[in-house]
């Protein structure tokens, strides 16, 4: 056909950059044949419901525009049920977005290890936040990062009996563990009990950068969350992932072994490094208790990108697609630096959240000013400004910046704060 529609390359090579040449032709919008993703009737619905038997899911939305994109969809769910929110604080910013876009209420877990970026919670502090809303009258949801940055995971199936005897739903940002279906142990949210929880198939699978699904347990729940999908994302999803996801399913159901092996890989790989101590329970993500500020040069030097570093971590992201070859590349390297490891540095201690003097929406849409932390202390914080990764932020929009909490800042790294300015 002659491309009288969108993009305007037309499919055609653009100079001076040839390597795209191979997919333009690819990069479709919209035409007829090529199905309409929030209203999918044709082969991108025949897509989703290929993911979703690969899963076990009641039904599968392809999100071109990654987990961020599912998880301001659920957050709208819980918003049309009108359910109050309780949350572990280690959540990704584009939750907080999604809260402060649509107010929604939100009683966030301190964890019980102090841990901001990597907090555990224990089943307790759920059902006392449940039974606290039962008291109230209000309507509940639970919503929980798992795996988190750093590859703990919580655990899904006695969470989901717990929500399940509180009469609410519960909401997965499972992100970083698309896998988790097809290790030998299926540990995936929705074979656990979750109502909803989104995967990111470009973190640890080979899907395009932007690829991620939003998983459903009821099939009829789809078409309410692709509504709520059209309300955030862009009218024009690019194809390119979107074929990516496909292909993604297509591989993952081929190589079912090859992804155990991998894991199983990656466990033997930890084993035989015993001078390490790493973290997390998921296999795929190698992190090392190090100051990885200073890790992360030396593996540079030998040839290796790390994911995520601080001064207490280094996260290496494996994959399943991964040969022996790089893996044996990664033990021998971390094998000849482990006579000197450099020790993690003590996080500033934290004894509980900071005092809430305003909204999330009301503070993040205040007018707001640039401070250095020596000036930020007794201020109330603003926008939400933390890097990704790991995008989990420390002091959240509303919340008055203590001197504790200024310390843990520090520690990180972050030199200013925005904060309201207060009439």
């Amino acid at each position: 056909m002659l491309r009288c529609h969108m993009p305007g390359h037309k499919g055609k090579s653009i100079m001076p950059f040839p390597e795209l040449s191979a997919i333009m032709p690819y990069d479709i919008t919209e035409i007829e044949g090529a199905d309409s993703l929030f209203e999918a009737s044709g082969i991108l619905l025949h897509a989703e419901k290929e993911t979703a038997a690969l899963y076990g899911s009641g039904a599968v939305c392809y999100s071109a525009g990654g987990s961020t994109l599912c998880i301001q969809a659920m957050a709208a769910k819980m918003k049309a049920e009108q359910r109050t929110v309780i949350a572990g604080r280690t959540v990704h910013r584009s939750f907080l977005h999604a809260c402060v876009l649509l107010d929604l209420p939100v009683r966030f877990l301190f964890p019980e290890n102090g841990d901001i970026i990597s907090g555990t919670y224990p089943l307790t502090a759920y059902e006392t936040a449940l039974q606290s809303c039962t008291q109230t009258g209000e309507k509940a949801c639970v919503y929980v990062t798992s795996p988190d940055y750093m590859g703990h995971i919580a655990d899904i199936g006695a969470l989901a009996a717990l929500c399940r005897r509180y009469d609410a739903p519960l909401f997965v940002d499972n992100a970083h563990g698309a896998h988790l279906a097809f290790l030998k142990e299926n540990r995936h949210p929705m074979a656990l009990g979750a109502d909803f929880c989104c995967d990111s198939a470009h973190k640890l699978l080979p899907a395009l950068t932007g690829g991620a699904w939003l998983h459903c347990r009821r099939s009829e729940d789809a078409p309410e969350m692709k509504q709520y999908m059209q309300m955030f994302g862009s009218t024009s999803p690019s194809y390119l992932i979107m074929q990516s996801l496909e292909t993604a399913s297509g591989w993952i159901s081929s190589s079912m072994e090859q992804i155990r092996y991998a894991a199983a890989k990656a466990e033997l790989l930890r084993r035989s490094l015993s001078a390490y101590h790493f973290l997390g329970e998921d296999p795929f993500h190698l992190t090392i208790a190090a100051d990885g500020v200073k890790l992360s040069e030396l593996l540079r030097k030998d040839g290796i990108m790390w994911e995520y570093a601080d001064r207490t971590c280094l996260v290496l992201l494996l994959s399943p697609v991964m040969t022996d070859g790089e893996l044996d590349k990664i033990h021998a390297v971390l094998q000849s630096h482990a006579d000197h490891i450099p020790p993690p540095a003590v996080r500033p201690h934290l004894t509980a959240l900071p005092e809430r003097v305003m909204s999330l929406r009301q503070a993040a849409l205040s007018a707001w000013e640039t401070v250095p932390l020596s000036e930020a202390e007794e201020r109330i914080c603003g926008p939400v400004q933390v890097p990704c990764p790991p995008a989990v932020p420390l002091v959240l929009s509303g919340e008055r910046l203590n001197r504790e909490w200024l310390k843990l800042m520090a520690f990180y790294g972050i030199r200013t704060a925005a904060c309201v300015i207060e009439k």
